[in-house]
């Protein structure tokens, strides 16, 4: 977590990293670690696996940082994105290997159909999808989008989702299913 209670400035952290800075490599990895290990625990489910990605998309963004184009989306969105990749990398690596309980289940059909498709697009497409969902998920009622931010960033089980909000599993599940329906027809 960051020292200040001034807002984190990712692209400039993305910009030291491009010239070499290791400390803003690090202060990325203070101010997002905890977040992003959300987002590759949410697709890979086993914690051990998902520090591993995390390890490994962390010299992803030292490396590409100079690939990082600011207008063509925000800094936060590629980071999330070099992560985000990198888990779907392993879930596919290792697809094989993966059990999943029946409430995963859609959840992962849908980050493997995620990995497809991020193989085929440019990371510029990837970015400018980022950014688009980022408006998407703005217009999700803040309940229901705080469901998705914590299923899907902070690799929260439907259950835990369901007891953090205090309201009924089902209807924590109801709302993740539309949401990513309303999520899908916005994206497209």
């Amino acid at each position: 977590m960051p020292d200040s209670d001034e807002p984190f400035d990712h692209e400039a952290a993305l910009r030291a990293c491009a010239r070499g800075e290791r400390e803003a490599l690090a202060s990325i990895y203070r101010h997002e670690s905890r977040y992003l290990l959300g987002v590759a625990l949410r697709i890979v489910r086993q914690r051990q696996s998902a520090e591993d990605v995390l390890h490994d998309a962390f010299v992803s963004i030292w490396q590409r940082a100079r690939s990082f184009d600011a207008t063509r989306g925000a800094a936060r969105g590629w980071i999330y994105s070099v992560v985000r990749h990198a888990a779907l990398n392993w879930v596919r690596d290792h697809a094989r290997e993966l059990s999943v309980d029946e409430e995963s289940h859609a959840a992962l059909e849908d980050d493997l159909a995620l990995a497809r498709h991020a193989a085929t697009i440019e990371p510029v497409q990837l970015q400018a999808d980022m950014g688009r969902l980022d408006r998407c998920l703005d217009q999700l009622e803040a309940e229901r989008r705080e469901c998705i931010v914590l299923a899907y960033l902070d690799g929260c089980s439907h259950a835990e989702i369901a007891a953090r909000m205090r309201k009924p599993l089902g209807t924590v599940k109801s709302w993740i299913q539309r949401s990513m329906r309303s999520l899908r027809e916005c994206m497209t």
